[in-house]
């Protein structure tokens, strides 16, 4: 058997009957992640709505310091899956990542307040359709996308960093920049992290780690998504007046 150079067996391919039942498992175990993903976007763009329709509930958050907790808390809640996944069950990772879904869908609310409806529409079929090339093309590559991963991760370190300082800047030049380079950095992430999940499958694990690594493959496809709806948006997207 062969493997990655993260250490993960890739080529994995058992002969007869073992083949037909790895490749169904392995159909089962994407459509799950895939599954969690398409219901998370969909939680979260109900929240995003409902809130954002709400002034008595958008008012609060977005009118208060108490909006820097709604931005934050996403964030804590990844990194609270990606450093406990291990010590915790799959269902409670799976109870986090819809809290997390819901979470973020306050966090987009803003979303709708700002931009115009067919702005949103167009960065999300937009959106759409180039994860879902990339994800299709890291699911059937023979390709070892292994290779690209520290340049992927570098880029995206570098995106968070230039995101930070024109929070401060507020130069539109830096932020078409940020718009063109992350969104080329999470459509070749879309195309990693799908290769990985599937090379993750060809290990051996039990039913409880199979589920905590959907819930994980989810949340890491989820992400892909929405930063890139979110970087569309800000480099196409028109304005309310």
């Amino acid at each position: 058997m062969d493997y990655d150079t993260r250490g993960r067996s890739a080529g994995f391919a058992p002969a007869g009957t073992q083949a037909i039942a790895y490749d169904q498992g392995l159909r089962a175990h994407m459509l799950r992640i895939y599954n969690y993903m398409g219901l998370g976007l969909v939680l979260t763009g109900l929240v995003a709505v409902m809130v954002a329709s709400v002034p008595a509930l958008y008012v609060p958050i977005f009118g208060t310091p108490l909006k820097w907790l709604v931005m934050l808390a996403p964030l804590g809640f990844v990194m609270f899956l990606s450093f406990r996944i291990e010590a915790i069950s799959g269902a409670t990772a799976q109870t986090l990542f819809w809290a997390f879904c819901a979470v973020m869908g306050l966090s987009l609310a803003s979303v709708f307040l700002v931009f115009t409806g067919t702005s949103i529409a167009r960065a999300f079929f937009g959106a759409a359709a180039m994860f879902g090339a990339m994800s299709l093309y890291g699911y059937t590559t023979n390709r070892d996308l292994s290779q690209f991963g520290s340049f992927l991760i570098m880029g995206l370190i570098g995106v968070i960093i230039a995101s930070i300082i024109n929070i401060f800047l507020g130069s539109s030049a830096l932020q078409f920049a940020i718009s063109i380079i992350g969104i080329l950095v999470f459509v070749g992430l879309t195309a990693w992290d799908t290769q990985s999940i599937k090379l993750q499958y060809a290990e051996h694990h039990d039913d409880e780690t199979r589920q905590k690594l959907a819930v994980m493959g989810a949340l890491s496809l989820y992400l892909n998504f929405v930063n890139i709806f979110q970087l569309l948006l800000s480099l196409t997207g028109q304005r309310e007046e």
